[in-house]
């Protein structure tokens, strides 16, 4: 699987290539962070407007790689969602747990809040 991925200062967005978002594609979406993390990258911004469809199981992974991220002080927020993952995202209840937004502008300002509050408490 590729991704087109795009570096700015407070995150990188990733956007994988067209297909179905099966497990398969969550866990090298999951590699793809991991090699990320290594650069330097701490924030993502997840692009899912060409998946059609998910499966449940890539909900897992999602999920898990989600937090772990939160673990370590990073963010990850996923965008341009269409309604029919997005169904099945609030069939297994993961948007109660996954930062999810319609557009990358809500996305970046998610992460910035996220950035401001880890500050703050790191102030405390």
């Amino acid at each position: 699987m590729e991704f087109k991925t795009d570096a700015k200062t407070n995150y990188t967005l990733i956007q994988p290539e067209n297909g179905a978002l099966s497990a398969k594609m969550a866990a090298e979406l999951r590699q793809k962070v991991y090699e990320l993390l290594e650069h330097n990258s701490t924030n993502f911004i997840i692009d899912l407007k060409q998946q059609p469809e998910m499966a449940i199981e890539a909900g897992s992974v999602l999920l898990d790689l989600h937090l772990q991220l939160y673990e370590k002080g990073h963010s990850m927020v996923f965008i341009n969602l269409q309604e029919s993952v997005l169904q099945s995202m609030k069939k297994e209840q993961l948007h109660l747990s996954l930062n999810l937004s319609p557009t990358l502008v809500e996305a970046i300002d998610i992460i910035s809040m996220e950035i401001l509050e880890r500050d703050i408490l790191n102030e405390s």
